[in-house]
């Protein structure tokens, strides 16, 4: 065997850190996301323990966000849980997107992986998933992944909580336009075909045309017809040469 042709060892260990270094990007863009929830969540009439529970047994910004507005302005307790569900109702595309990657885990595995599962971990999660190696640890990537973004997002909201007091409304400084950035930083290298291109466009013109729709449900509207027009294209074209690659992966 030559030695180009010797592939490298992947172990529990070193899926677990590419995982970390692979989510590295995406967590500074998050950062200034968890501090404007904590000192958000204090001004909103949360306690800072809820504020902190909420980042520890809820870990997603933009319902967390959502329910400290909701909460501010006294909504019941049945409209924030409907409209925060619909809100991440996104996670579960992502889900049907994994499942043929992890569905041989077993429960100790699925259950956190589940709950940790954010949109910058499915980027690069995802990716590491449809590289063609055989390495039976890509579940470690997905957990070191998970438990940086995991950890940043407690960190990030204890910082916020504790400057909540000096901060009399954190949205005026713009530092949630950095979140913007990330997520455009996210998308931009998964659009790899025309059928993609065209979905993206889809939901995005879609997204502006129902964004005055109730509960953000305008969000998930667009994410579907972003996803019917992705595959309607894609059949007529019949899947170029680089998308069939995609898939096939």
């Amino acid at each position: 065997m030559q030695l180009s042709e010797i592939q490298p060892i992947s172990n529990r260990r070193s899926e677990f850190w590419e995982g970390v270094k692979a989510t590295f990007p995406l967590v500074i863009g998050a950062i200034p996301f968890g501090i404007i929830f904590g000192a958000l969540a204090t001004t909103s009439g949360l306690t800072a323990w809820a504020a902190q529970g909420m980042s520890l047994f809820v870990f997603a910004g933009s319902a967390q966000f959502i329910a400290a507005g909701l909460i501010a302005q006294g909504s019941s307790l049945l409209v924030i849980i409907v409209t925060t569900l619909i809100v991440n109702l996104r996670h579960v595309l992502y889900a049907a997107t994994l499942a043929p990657h992890t569905k041989d885990l077993p429960q100790r595995w699925m259950l956190p992986l589940g709950f940790w599962l954010t949109d910058e971990s499915f980027v690069v999660v995802i990716k590491r998933y449809l590289e063609d190696d055989a390495s039976p640890y890509k579940h470690w990537f997905f957990l070191g992944s998970a438990v940086f973004m995991y950890t940043n997002w407690q960190l990030c909201t204890l910082v916020g909580i504790a400057a909540g007091g000096l901060i009399d409304d954190p949205l005026k400084w713009g530092l949630d336009f950095a979140m913007i950035v990330t997520f455009i930083g996210m998308l931009v290298p998964m659009v790899c075909d025309r059928s993609i291109g065209i979905a993206v466009f889809a939901a995005g013109v879609s997204s502006l045309l129902l964004r005055n729709m109730p509960n953000k449900l305008g969000l998930i509207l667009s994410a579907l017809i972003g996803l019917g027009v992705g595959m309607l294209v894609y059949q007529i074209l019949g899947g170029n040469k680089k998308g069939n690659d995609v898939v096939s992966e």
